[in-house]
């Protein structure tokens, strides 16, 4: 293997395997509204630093929980470093997600939003590595034993709303420890994907044979232990057991219909929970799925009001 191609898999093995810090740059009083700055411990005991947003005397709450490389602020990606990793595919726009926080609220939702480790202002663990959902699936655990741990949501009805790691953690959680999970009324899950699917579309990009993912499988395992498949979420879907809706951008040049497609499918359809699949189109831009639902809440607002009532 020549130098140069050594230096390329070991670039994509390092970014896989580690992620810069997404400050935390926006804030839901930016909407007028009031908010907590609140921590809390995962399962594991990291600390978790998010906001709590009440909605007066709601009985309903939507915990969210941000992509990868994000906070749960967003993400500066017209800013460097962020705007290096993802401007060869098109994501060099800021993504603000503070604007969800305020239509949830508006909606009469109160919200938790919170970084996951080795996010925004939260705490490191497992070395600054990135797991795919794997370690970051006992902060989805942490957010709900703290919602429940307050007086004024023990009762609360909950939905999650997860994007990309965040849904492949709560997955994973899902998983693990399906009791976290009792009370749980609905899953909205973002743009779940596959690790291999993602190398994969990196290395074709790069116009690099398909038969290095073996390589890089090899090398992302030494960085992290784990290899690809086991940080696919698709087995992890089968342990859902609450209504599930789950969208994507189709035509995301970071991944494929098919892996997106196969998460949804493993997802059990159970008497009581019903699962939808629906797909943005008219871009390849991945950021546009993070976008979607400041820009055309309905469908996901009525999914969420469905099963909190």
């Amino acid at each position: 293997m020549d130098e140069h191609l050594d230096t390329v898999l070991n670039r994509i093995a390092d970014n896989f395997s580690t992620s810069p810090r997404s400050p935390v740059l926006r804030s839901p009083a930016e909407h007028g509204l009031r908010y907590e700055d609140v921590t809390f411990p995962s399962e594991d005991g990291t600390p978790l630093e998010g906001w709590f947003v009440p909605a007066g005397d709601s009985d309903r709450l939507v915990i969210v929980n941000h992509p990868r490389f994000f906070s749960r602020s967003g993400l500066p990606s017209h800013e460097e470093p962020w705007r290096s990793m993802t401007a060869e595919t098109g994501n060099d726009v800021e993504v603000d997600l503070v604007p969800d926080i305020a239509v949830l609220h508006a909606a009469g939702y109160h919200v938790l939003a919170y970084d996951l480790r080795n996010f925004g202002l939260s705490g490191a663990a497992n070395g600054g590595l990135t797991s795919s959902g794997r370690f970051e699936s006992r902060d989805v655990i942490g957010s709900l034993r703290y919602a429940r741990s307050r007086p004024d949501l023990r009762a609360a009805r909950i939905a999650l709303f997860s994007r990309c790691l965040g849904a492949d953690a709560t997955l994973f959680a899902m998983e693990r420890d399906p009791a976290a999970f009792a009370g749980v009324r609905c899953l909205v899950a973002c743009q779940p994907l596959s690790p291999r699917m993602v190398i994969e579309q990196n290395l074709s990009r790069r116009g690099l044979p398909a038969a290095y993912v073996d390589e890089l499988d090899r090398r992302i395992k030494l960085r992290t232990s784990l290899t690809l498949d086991a940080m696919s979420p698709v087995t992890a879907a089968r342990s859902v057991r609450v209504p599930t809706l789950v969208y994507q951008v189709h035509d995301d040049v970071m991944t494929r219909p098919s892996d997106v497609q196969a998460i949804f499918d493993a997802v059990p359809a159970v008497d009581g929970a019903p699962k939808e699949l629906f797909w943005i189109s008219d871009t390849t831009r991945r950021w546009d799925g993070y976008l979607h639902f400041q820009r055309e809440p309905g469908r996901i607002l009525d999914w969420i009001d469905r099963y909190t009532r």
